[in-house]
């Protein structure tokens, strides 16, 4: 199985002066994904958890509903594919659109086949945003060694209890989503943490998974943000220790106060 980092050495230019630095860089792979025999695609990845991403990007796309549907899946002795093979025949994607992921990310899923997500009494307090982000950064196992890495996380509201990190921030959604099939986790709450933007693909992502609330350290889209008032996902957005922004369904989040100043940029 391959690293999800090598070792490099660069020059590095710093205060006029030249040095030699012995250093780590995340890795970058191309990994291919066969179905019942046929080459599908190819996934621009960092080569961790290969079953995983395998096994939730066919999730995610509404391929699969259950990890009963999965006849077995290995990763070849090369780690350049992933071979899964399916209880039930089914047809590949005549047509894949490339998707704002960074690496450059495919789907076949049309938003309005998402499932929306019900105003259900999953409920999140300003304290608990800011200890999940603490959380996610602390988990940040391969960030802190090569940095250059989308890390996305799944939690319950109080801990975190499933992570992923790649390249692509799409790719860590779907790792998340094959981790907790492949390892039969089940949460009846579903937080979603991520570094990454949050374009419209990654609020698919989360509505597959049944996150209700979706926390990112930076910025949403235009269409996440149309998105995710349609499916009833909570958005929230450049998420820090002591303060966050709310772009979609606020209604989940339990104000620690009343007083509320308009702003405008």
């Amino acid at each position: 199985m391959k690293s999800g980092n090598q070792a490099i050495q660069y020059r590095q230019y710093r205060s006029g002066v030249w040095n030699t630095v012995d250093s780590g860089i995340i890795v970058e792979s191309s990994v291919s994904l066969t179905v019942n025999g046929e080459v599908w695609l190819a996934f621009m990845c960092t080569p961790t958890d290969l079953q995983a991403l395998a096994v939730g990007f066919l999730y995610n796309e509404g391929l699969i509903s259950s990890i009963e549907e999965i006849a077995d899946v290995r990763v070849c002795e090369h780690g350049d594919n992933v071979d899964i093979w399916l209880t039930h025949a089914v047809e590949k994607p005549k047509e894949w659109r490339r998707t704002s992921g960074c690496t450059g990310g495919v789907t076949a899923v049309e938003a309005e086949f998402t499932p929306s997500i019900p105003l259900n009494g999953v409920t999140i307090s300003p304290q608990e945003i800011y200890q999940l982000i603490e959380s996610l950064f602390e988990s940040q196992d391969l960030y802190r060694q090569v940095g250059g890495v989308h890390t996305s996380a799944l939690s319950d509201g109080q801990a975190i209890h499933v992570i992923a990190e790649d390249i692509g921030r799409h790719n860590s959604v779907d790792k998340l989503a094959g981790l907790c099939l492949l390892n039969k986790i089940e949460m009846p709450k579903k937080i979603l943490i991520t570094t990454g933007r949050v374009s419209s693909e990654m609020l698919q992502k989360s509505a597959r998974i049944g996150a209700a609330i979706v926390i990112s350290r930076t910025s949403p889209s235009s269409l996440s943000i149309e998105l995710a008032r349609k499916l009833g996902v909570t958005l929230i957005g450049y998420a820090r220790r002591d303060r966050f922004n709310v772009y979609a369904v606020p209604e989940r989040i339990n104000p620690e106060q009343n007083r509320e100043t308009i702003h405008s940029n």
